[in-house]
């Protein structure tokens, strides 16, 4: 059998980066999927995850592993079709390369994808939004670099991980009308900035620390700030924004929830998909689409827009059919 561990040290660090183009965020998902499925194939074999063979992943194994990531580790239909879908593209990459895998990459690539549920989709309105942007204190420099992180992520849609990714050069000097993004599957989109938003970064690169680091948006080690960083100064200011508007407390108020905030009230201006698909980023209308479904008042104009037919009442009076005529006498008393 072929080891594991040579093919998976190569595809990771050589194939990804360098013949796909994947970006460190990309690379560091896939190493936490083998990871999670190296520790569990090594249990189930009693082996050290160093002397697993691919022959090891076997389908049973696979199954058996996408089954713990639901239930043992209470993950979601979308992480565990994300880490199935690092899998193929490991067993992709062994079909050239290793000839004696052929069979089970066959099998590998039959595993269906897991559909789920799509639940209406829990988004922040625009006082909940003004309140969230409203919630950093403005007397102390953590304080105002929130207030601008929030802005932006709001102005921009960003993505969690495109907002801690930006550089001071990303941004259009010394103007700040403009900032340039590098997105998902290394997609660049250039956006204009509001003037509120370039007010509140002139005012945090106006004490942002010095340091070395390039990033944007700096921590207390004046390094740039991590995503799981942005996730705990949010969850601190939306409790604060509940206070003004108690709607907030019953939301969930993730990273992303500004991101779509941004796409529905960029839809509801524009009353254009392909607009908030550009903006946003998107590589398909597919992915933009959900932003349709949420949406109350866009269905309502869609659905005054139509004019019923004018129908006259149907009857079957004077029609003669033996089957109506036998559930007639049954119906009647």
């Amino acid at each position: 059998m072929t080891e594991l561990a040579g093919p998976l040290a190569a595809f990771l660090q050589e194939h990804l980066p360098r013949d796909r183009g994947a970006s460190p965020h990309t690379v560091a998902g896939y190493a936490a999927s083998f990871k999670l499925l190296a520790v569990f194939a090594a249990e189930r074999h009693k082996l050290r995850p160093c002397r697993l063979q691919v022959g090891h992943l076997d389908i049973p194994t696979l199954l058996a592993f996408l089954n713990h990531l639901e239930t043992d580790r209470d993950n979601g239909v979308r992480t565990r079709n994300a880490r199935l879908s690092a899998i193929k593209s490991f067993f992709r990459y062994l079909e050239f390369r290793h000839p004696e895998c052929l069979d089970l990459a066959a099998q590998v690539h039959a595993l269906p994808q897991k559909r789920a549920d799509l639940p209406p989709l829990d988004y922040l309105d625009r006082d909940e939004v003004q309140a969230l942007l409203e919630a950093p204190a403005t007397h102390t420099v953590t304080g105002l670099r929130d207030r601008a992180m929030l802005c932006l992520a709001y102005n921009a849609g960003l993505r969690v991980s495109e907002l801690v990714g930006l550089a001071l050069d990303d941004l259009q000097a010394p103007a700040l009308d403009r900032i340039r993004i590098l997105g998902k599957g290394r997609r660049g989109r250039v956006l204009p900035l509001w003037k509120q938003t370039r007010g509140a970064l002139r005012t945090w690169l106006g004490v942002r620390p010095d340091s070395p680091d390039r990033h944007l948006f700096l921590n207390a080690f004046r390094t740039g700030l991590t995503r799981r960083g942005f996730a705990k100064r949010l969850a601190l200011h939306a409790k604060a924004a509940a206070r003004a508007v108690p709607s907030i407390a019953g939301k969930a108020v993730t990273p992303h929830a500004l991101r779509h905030a941004c796409a529905l009230h960029t839809l509801e201006a524009t009353g254009d998909i392909r607009q908030v698909a550009l903006w946003l980023g998107h590589a398909s209308l597919r992915s933009t689409e959900l932003y349709l479904r949420v949406d109350p008042a866009n269905k309502l104009d869609i659905l005054a827009a139509q004019r019923p037919p004018n129908l006259r009442k149907g009857s079957f009076e004077g029609a003669h059919d033996d089957l109506l005529a036998l559930l007639g006498d049954v119906a009647a008393p």
